[in-house]
């Protein structure tokens, strides 16, 4: 048994190949450990904020010390945290926008990562707080960036890899739907990324 977390980030809805893959990974996790609970977390429809001043301010601020409006500017990223710590497995939905992350999955990334929460600097340098948890992410692209002359223009998966391990998050798997834009591609993209999906 296990707490499974699903983070989306689509404004697709259920048109969303990033959605679909990510429930698949979910069901097959529910397979592998039945009893499963799973809080899904959709920050697209929750206007995740972008950080503004109040929300570096209260970052930096002592709960006991945070004014009300402080209080309420760092509930977001308190929330956030509080989701990470308490999965087991997390599932990030990552679809391609202008061959990046969409917005809201960086804004929940920077309310997550914060000094002295979920990282923490020491002689050795940076070290990542949140540990012991599974990740994988499900990506969706209309082209081919898993390969060939397009792979350099893939910025999700480099960037995923390089900040989730940052705050300790180091055991990541990447499956991907891609092609869903290309002609004699398009037609097994789902199919294919599904099929992909193998749990370890």
């Amino acid at each position: 048994m296990k707490k499974l977390l699903h983070i989306i980030s689509s404004p697709r809805g259920e048109a969303s190949f990033s959605i679909k893959l990510g429930n698949a990974i979910i069901e097959k996790l529910k397979q592998q450990y039945p009893g499963s609970t799973v809080k899904e977390v959709n920050l697209v429809n929750l206007h995740f904020p972008h950080l503004e001043e109040a929300h570096i301010n209260s970052f930096f601020t002592p709960a006991e010390s945070r004014s009300p409006e402080l209080l309420e500017a760092v509930r977001h990223s308190d929330d956030a945290i509080a989701d990470i710590q308490e999965a087991d497995v997390i599932v990030i939905g990552a679809p391609m926008y202008n061959f990046n992350i969409h917005s809201s999955l960086k804004a929940w990334l920077d309310h997550i990562i914060r000094s002295g929460v979920t990282f923490k600097y020491d002689a050795n340098g940076p070290q990542g707080l949140v540990n012991g948890k599974k990740v994988y992410i499900a990506e969706a692209m209309g082209g081919i960036y898993s390969d060939g002359p397009m792979k350099d223009w893939d910025f999700i998966t480099p960037y995923l890899k390089a900040v989730l391990p940052f705050i300790g998050l180091s055991d990541v798997s990447v499956f991907r739907v891609e092609g869903t834009a290309i002609p004699g591609v398009q037609d097994t993209a789902l199919e294919k990324g599904l099929s992909s999906i193998h749990l370890n």
